[in-house]
């Protein structure tokens, strides 16, 4: 996992400019083996199914901030770290028993934590940035030029959706209707861009003197540009397809239980030979 964002606090004032010095993760005390560093880190998606974490610098820093200036590897379970388990508006049906539908992916679903260090211990062998500030801002970059162009992942997400768009279209009868045709192809196309210029990064990412290739960092700003604008417009002509259900439909429990099952089955019905539980899926 890499571990880059910072609390921040007031974001007008750097990490020692700050009333509280623990909002940047910074170096607290050192001996003969290692340091210790306390602070946190934010959205960090998929630390509690990381075996590493790799601690990072977050924004350009001054002399003034030397103790910010670290780079380190911790176990994921090290001593002195806690995770705050981020949470989402539907979470309580997943605890209701109601069966898999609302479990969404049941198996791989993603997450997000608050990673909160109390005198964390980094020996120095895995401490690769101690003090160092002036190359913090050449890191930040660095990192985001890859992370940024990673967001071409967001498009497997895209094709998910559109396939189920389309097929929620055809459940209700309706796939062949001009305005949706028109949404799908629309869907498909900011999709298809954001990928566009994920790939176009890579290909044109060019050799560093380490041997390592480095993508075309403005491609990889325009591929995270898209990527905070097309998945919502994505999202919203899903929403215009599927209808009202998409935000209102009943829980798993419902559709399971004896005298409201029978109701919502004969009311949410769609187009003939579909079974309502496929267009609850």
């Amino acid at each position: 996992g890499g571990a880059m964002t910072d609390p921040k606090g007031d974001r007008s004032k750097g990490p020692s400019e700050q009333d509280d010095p623990d909002l940047f993760t910074r170096i607290v005390d050192s001996d003969e083996k290692g340091v210790y560093v306390s602070g946190a880190k934010a959205h960090q998606t998929g630390c509690i199914n990381s075996h590493w974490i790799i601690l990072m610098p977050t924004i350009r820093l001054t002399q003034n901030d030397k103790e910010y200036a670290i780079v380190g590897a911790i176990p994921a379970d090290v001593k002195g770290l806690t995770y705050i388990y981020g949470r989402q508006s539907c979470d309580t049906r997943v605890m209701e028993g109601g069966g898999d539908i609302d479990l969404g992916n049941a198996k791989f679903g993603g997450q997000e934590a608050m990673m909160i260090l109390d005198r964390v211990f980094i020996p120095w062998d895995k401490l690769f940035m101690n003090g160092e500030f002036e190359f913090a801002s050449m890191l930040v970059e660095r990192f985001t030029c890859y992370h940024r162009r990673s967001y071409v992942c967001k498009t497997g997400l895209g094709d998910v959706l559109i396939g189920a768009a389309a097929t929620i279209a055809d459940y209700n009868g309706v796939p062949n209707v001009s305005h949706i045709k028109d949404k799908i192809i629309e869907m498909t196309h900011l999709n298809e861009t954001i990928f566009a210029a994920g790939i176009a990064s890579s290909h044109q990412g060019h050799k560093m003197k380490s041997g390592v290739y480095l993508n075309d960092d403005m491609l990889a700003q325009v591929c995270k540009h898209n990527v905070t604008r097309f998945p919502y417009e994505i999202s919203r002509l899903a929403q215009d397809i599927a209808g009202g259900l998409m935000v209102t439909l009943p829980s798993e429990k419902d559709f399971r239980h004896p005298e409201a099952g029978p109701m919502l089955k004969k009311y949410l019905v769609g187009r003939k030979r579909v079974d309502v539980e496929n267009r609850m899926r």
